[in-house]
C-alpha cells in the first residue's frame, strides 16, 4: 500500500473519507459505480486501442 509522507495509509485514508460522506439513495449509488465502470472501460478501450495503432504503424515500418 502507498504510503503519504505522515506515514498515514493514503487508500485507507480515500475509504475512511469516502465513508465519512452522506449516504446516498441507491439509484444514486448505482448511477455513480456504474459512470466509474464506463469511466475504467472507456480507459481499456483506448489503451487496446493505442496498441492497436502503434502494432500497425510498426508493421508498416513507422516509428
Amino acid at each position: 500500500m502507498t504510503k503519504s509522507p505522515n506515514g498515514v495509509d493514503k487508500n485507507l485514508s480515500n475509504v475512511v473519507a469516502s465513508l465519512d460522506g452522506p449516504e446516498l439513495p441507491a439509484l444514486e449509488n448505482q448511477q455513480r459505480n456504474q459512470d466509474k465502470n464506463d469511466r475504467r472501460h472507456q480507459d481499456r478501450l483506448n489503451v487496446a486501442s493505442q496498441r492497436h495503432e502503434a502494432e500497425q504503424n510498426h508493421q508498416a515500418g513507422e516509428s
